[in-house]
């Protein structure tokens, strides 16, 4: 899979680009704030129609704009795919070989792009939720029911707590209504839970294969998944799942009543690394901490090479730099010949060019290419 002919149309500072890429190694070069990581940002929303850095998308228009246009064409299977994204302060339209799609979900997979920036390096001792949007995001673009279940649990999540809400102040006193929104949120929740398991599954296996490359066989990493419902263990049916996610609901309401939110769910779970069974978390070095999320990173072009058959494309956003000689070497021996690779940088000797085999170089200054 890769990405032959990009057009850029009014995306942050990018007012007009057009470029050919190689189906190898890209590379953007120049200073900070020039507009480098907006081309990598936008390949990234052509992908999965949401940016990395916000949740905005009417922030990526262009100053004093109406809209901004992507255009992709991709190659995949031995069969082009024209991709458009147009993207209004209303919301985005989305067409696939100029058929608008009614549905994200079904548009989300024709293009899979694994990203790697420096904020992936806060993964292991960063807050929960940077590990649970992970998740979301990585299986969502290769699994359309993880996708959907993802979006429905978000909407009778919010519904659910407003209505919680509204007990707490008072407004709504209807306690049947609440069991039927705990009901249903529990058959999502145990949709995406038995999801999950079955993905960190396959996740932890390549993510142990790739450390034990990237540190030289002295350590082995473990992916350990924590359901907010302890309850819950990695065997357990669906149907299992839900009974003891509603059988907890029903324990805390309570408690959910007098906080006015929902305690348990998707929404709360979290993974923990281990190196030798400890946690990484509490134990790992600066250095062991970017060896797994490097480990995590080559294992998702693991999964979707598993799933879909295709390796996907790989944005590295400014993070050679972060990356030392050896973890660099690790990570360009694994993708070579492999993934169509863009990379962003400050500074070209930065670059283990032994492995960087004649890539296209484009430099960026003030969102144009010179």
């Amino acid at each position: 899979m890769y990405l032959d002919h990009f057009t850029i149309k009014d995306f942050r500072n990018l007012e007009k680009l057009d470029m050919e890429f190689d189906p190898n190694v890209n590379i953007f070069v120049g200073n900070n704030a020039q507009g480098k990581t907006n081309i990598l940002e936008a390949i990234y929303f052509l992908a999965l129609t949401r940016s990395h850095r916000t949740n905005s998308d009417s922030e990526l228009i262009r100053f004093g704009c109406e809209y901004a246009t992507l255009l992709g064409k991709v190659h995949k299977n031995q069969v082009e795919i024209n991709l458009r994204v147009a993207i209004a302060k209303k919301g985005k339209k989305v067409w696939i070989n100029r058929i608008e799609q009614s549905k994200l979900s079904k548009y989300i997979g024709q293009l899979n792009a694994i990203l790697f920036s420096p904020e992936d390096l806060s993964l292991v001792k960063g807050a929960p939720s940077l590990r649970r949007r992970f998740m979301d995001q990585e299986f969502g673009q290769v699994n359309a029911e993880y996708l959907y279940f993802a979006r429905q649990y978000r909407q009778v999540l919010m519904q659910r707590n407003n209505y919680l809400k509204q007990l707490l102040k008072n407004q709504a006193h209807d306690l049947v209504f609440l069991d039927v929104l705990s009901d249903q949120l529990a058959g999502i929740a145990a949709e995406i839970v038995f999801r999950r398991f079955r993905f960190l599954e396959y996740l932890s296996t390549a993510a142990s294969n790739a450390y034990k490359n990237i540190s030289l066989d002295s350590e082995k990493l473990t992916l350990v998944y924590h359901p907010s419902v302890s309850q819950i263990e990695a065997d357990d049916s669906k149907e299992k799942m839900y009974q003891k996610i509603r059988a907890n609901f029903k324990k805390i309401r309570d408690s959910e009543l007098r906080k006015g939110t929902t305690l348990i769910g998707p929404h709360r779970d979290d993974i923990e690394f281990r190196l030798n069974q400890k946690n990484a978390h509490l134990y790992a070095s600066q250095g062991q901490q970017r060896s797994i999320a490097l480990a995590i990173k080559l294992a998702e072009i693991s999964l979707i090479h598993h799933l879909t058959d295709e390796y996907p494309i790989l944005l590295l956003d400014d993070v050679m730099s972060e990356l030392d000689h050896e973890r660099q070497s690790s990570l360009l021996n694994y993708i070579h010949g492999k993934t169509q690779t863009f990379i962003t940088t400050t500074d070209l000797e930065g670059i283990s060019w032994e492995i960087v085999n004649e890539p296209k170089i484009y430099h960026v200054k003030n969102g144009e290419i010179v």
